[in-house]
């Protein structure tokens, strides 16, 4: 299966994480680099289905280039979900097949699936159909379990892209569906880095992303080398700043960032304009609070920020007393 999409459509991402990039996270990462593309938190096919659609899939417009991602193993639930996708303006539409926590488990989906390539083969034909040309990606381990078998990896792939798949983001880990949390899955079985690698060197033709474990702009580049894409996680989470050089660095372009103090002006502009709205600031500016990490005066500045007494006064007032904490720790020129 040869990808037709553009070369560096998948060549940074920010991973989907639960309960941390809902809108107003990818809203701040925005401010920080255009380039880079966004997913959604994972979205089950139950709550499309029977919730409230609105609330799980609206977004901003300046969030694009925007990933939804998908939980489900039921083809034609993840059709009429792919359908919605199209129908809100999503970039694309990614499968997990990665998540190993037991409510997916019981679910029947996330990182078990891997066991039964066939049936994700018939999701992703199912969602290719919905489509119209709307990229269908699947996210997904190097292996289920402690048996690392490179074979198991290569013919899950081989089998999806059989079926239509053409990106794969492969994280380079086992997912271990017993005895370990989630963020244990995160951290404790070992990274395999070169099984991603080797994956791209047997299906050249296929947009092979490698995620899991990548803290630097370094390691970025040095992956880079191997594979076609790199997705972050907790690096850029926690290390916000460290996105406002992607854009220059990776893609070529100036990013929309000048300054820390810029980026923090805009943001406020957010979550102003939550405020104004009724909507309590305080969930979207969790997002940010590490925008002045490594710099003096950052820790006293998301005390701040985050002291509960501040959470009803308006946005730009308690930023008028985190900045002058911030300045008190400033170097002289």
């Amino acid at each position: 299966m040869t990808s037709t999409h553009a070369p560096d459509a998948w060549r940074l991402s920010v991973a989907p994480m639960m309960d941390w990039t809902d809108r107003h996270c990818r809203v701040f990462h925005r401010l920080l680099t255009r380039r880079t593309r966004l997913y959604t938190e994972m979205v089950t096919t139950g709550a499309l289905l029977h919730g409230d659609v609105p609330r799980h899939l609206d977004f901003d417009v300046v969030e694009h280039p925007l990933a939804l991602q998908l939980g489900g193993s039921e083809p034609e639930d993840l059709a009429a979900c792919t359908r919605l996708a199209l129908r809100w303006g999503y970039d694309e539409v990614n499968l997990n097949c990665g998540c190993p926590s037991e409510r997916v488990q019981r679910g029947a989906f996330g990182a078990c699936l891997m066991s039964e390539a066939p049936l994700v083969a018939d999701c992703v034909r199912a969602m290719q159909d919905a489509a119209e040309g709307l990229p269908v990606t699947v996210k997904h381990r190097i292996g289920v379990g402690r048996v690392e078998s490179y074979a198991f990896v290569r013919d899950f792939i081989g089998t999806v892209a059989d079926a239509g798949c053409s990106v794969f983001i492969v994280h380079a880990r086992n997912a271990w569906l017993q005895g370990l949390s989630p963020k244990e899955n995160r951290e404790v079985p070992p990274l395999r880095h070169e099984v991603v690698y080797r994956l791209k060197r047997d299906f050249p033709a296929l947009t092979i992303v490698l995620n899991g474990g990548v803290a630097s702009d370094a390691a970025i580049a040095a992956h880079l080398r191997h594979v076609d894409g790199v997705m972050l996680g907790r690096h850029a989470y926690h290390e916000p700043w460290a996105m406002a050089a992607w854009d220059e660095t990776f893609f070529g372009v100036p990013g929309p960032a000048v300054s820390r103090e810029q980026v923090e002006d805009r943001w406020l502009d957010h979550l102003e304009r939550l405020h104004r709205e009724g909507t309590p600031w305080s969930h979207a500016m969790r997002h940010a609070l590490g925008l002045w990490n490594g710099r003096p005066g950052a820790r006293r500045w998301r005390q701040v920020w985050s002291d509960h007494r501040m959470k009803l006064m308006p946005p730009r007032a308690v930023a008028a007393q985190a900045r002058e904490a911030l300045a008190q720790f400033a170097v002289p020129a």
